[in-house]
């Protein structure tokens, strides 16, 4: 507690809007460890935010997502624009904190003042992505970054938790791994609005290709001037192929800018945040009842059969409400 209060938030801020590495840092470790100093640091970010671009990349194990985030990295900065990545990583079972170390393998841009790049424990987190990751979108977003990119863990049907925290999502496939299988199976289609098949080198690249396009077209449903996702080649780990992708980002920026979807999107996630937030807020003053006499009444009149479970659960939210919990 007292070292919490030696923090001096505003001083903090204002020097991870001047790009400091070290006050992102510290800023986002305050997140991740759901500092009591949380909303004070999140008032202070507020204004600063909402200007990034968010880009969310998924995809199964071994398609090359690290490979693939560190290629557009050097694109992006290429064009002069601030970029930050949130490389979601599996949890140690020991200590908690993140595994992989995609910092290691993005080594190529650690010198770089104009690119942050943070790894973060999923803490068991389902979806793929760190419970803590929109407060941390934001720090990077108030620190000036003109890019996020949002890189998952990779683990299956749960991966389209993604779609809902970034403002375009790019799913990597690659040759030869049953990628079209999964993909059906994940409900990845329909969160996806680049598809990028990665190691297209491969034998099998132009048959994922047309997969993929299939898949895509069955069923669909889109009205005159929707999105249709597009499907884009690359080599990563040479480069090659990766202005295509940055290309196909760009138009499906704009063409959410156009139909007024980018603001829509945002206003969804910003609910989402809100509904999480209070959520476990609520599930945290519940949890404290633990072992109180209100809680063990409850349960004891449920026995009795003078009281139904959801009745007890709306006599005990509304006490929690009122402050009586």
């Amino acid at each position: 507690m007292t070292a919490a209060r030696t923090v001096d938030v505003a001083a903090l801020v204002a020097q991870a809007r001047e790009g400091r590495p070290r006050a992102v840092a510290r800023l986002i470790s305050l997140v991740e460890g759901a500092s009591p100093l949380l909303r004070e640091v999140m008032a202070a970010l507020a204004p600063h935010t909402g200007h990034a671009y968010v880009v969310g990349i998924t995809g199964a194990p071994g398609v090359g997502k690290s490979t693939s985030t560190s290629a557009l990295v050097t694109a992006y900065r290429r064009a002069g624009r601030r970029v930050g990545v949130l490389a979601v990583d599996p949890s140690s079972p020991f200590s908690g904190g993140a595994l992989l170390g995609d910092r290691i393998r993005m080594g190529e841009h650690a010198s770089d003042p104009g690119v942050y790049i943070r790894s973060m424990a999923t803490r068991g987190h389902l979806g793929g992505l760190a419970w803590a990751a929109p407060q941390a979108v934001r720090v990077l977003d108030a620190a000036g970054c003109d890019v996020i990119l949002v890189e998952t863990v990779g683990v299956g049907q749960s991966e389209v938790e993604i779609a809902a925290q970034a403002d375009t999502t790019v799913v990597l496939l690659a040759p030869g791994m049953g990628d079209g299988v999964q993909a059906a199976k994940a409900g990845i289609l329909e969160v996806g609005d680049v598809f990028v098949v990665n190691k297209a080198d491969r034998d099998g690249a132009d048959a994922t290709v047309r997969e993929l396009n299939h898949m895509l077209g069955l069923g669909e449903t889109r009205a005159p001037g929707d999105w249709r996702p597009t499907v884009v080649r690359a080599v990563a780990a040479r480069g090659e192929g990766v202005d295509d992708v940055v290309a196909a980002l760009d138009k499906h920026r704009a063409w959410l800018d156009e139909h007024g979807e980018l603001a829509a999107r945002r206003h969804r996630r910003a609910a989402r945040e809100v509904e999480t937030i209070a959520v476990t807020t609520l599930r945290e003053r519940i949890a404290d009842l633990r072992g109180d006499r209100r809680l063990t009444a409850l349960a004891d009149r449920i026995l009795a059969g003078t009281l139904d479970p959801y009745a007890a659960a709306d006599e005990l939210v509304t006490g929690v409400v009122a402050g009586e919990g």
